[in-house]
């Protein structure tokens, strides 16, 4: 027989399981506080989903400060424009988690088909962006900060 107590009890025990659940990266990156913009950039192109999806992803994820580095009237047309955006969003995602320890200097194809460069001397670099934090880990990736906004060519 069930009491109010035991029931309580597990609820609790229920609550509290749900609780730890792990982050994936779009819940790690709204947690983080400092990546605002890209998060409302990914609803505006419906990559939300894809990113809180199975993975493994790689994302060089540019803060508010390196979205505001890109002129307000080009930010907000990027925007307006779900194709534009899309591309410019996938550029910064990796299939494959890649640690800091595993980065190497070179090309690497993103999921929106082109390469990214890759610089290792001197701190480590993506299409001249310096990456400020590392291995910020999701529980479907991880999250690399960049300074800037990298656009695909």
């Amino acid at each position: 027989m069930f009491t109010l107590k035991s029931v309580v009890a597990g609820l609790a025990v229920a609550g509290a399981t749900l609780a730890v659940q792990a982050k994936d990266i779009v819940d790690t990156a709204v947690a983080a506080g400092n990546f605002k913009t890209l998060a409302t950039a990914l609803q505006a192109a419906g990559l939300v989903e894809t990113l809180k999806g199975k993975g493994p992803f790689t994302v060089f994820a540019p803060t508010d400060e390196a979205f505001a580095k890109v002129p307000k009237e080009q930010l907000d047309t990027l925007l307006k424009d779900k194709a534009a955006l899309t591309k410019v969003l996938t550029y910064h995602v990796v299939p494959g988690k890649v640690m800091a320890k595993d980065v190497k200097a070179g090309k690497v194809k993103t999921v929106q088909g082109t390469e990214l460069t890759v610089a290792t001397a001197g701190g480590v670099m993506v299409d001249g962006a310096k990456v400020i934090k590392t291995d910020i880990v999701a529980d479907n990736g991880v999250i690399h900060v960049i300074d800037s906004v990298v656009l695909p060519k």
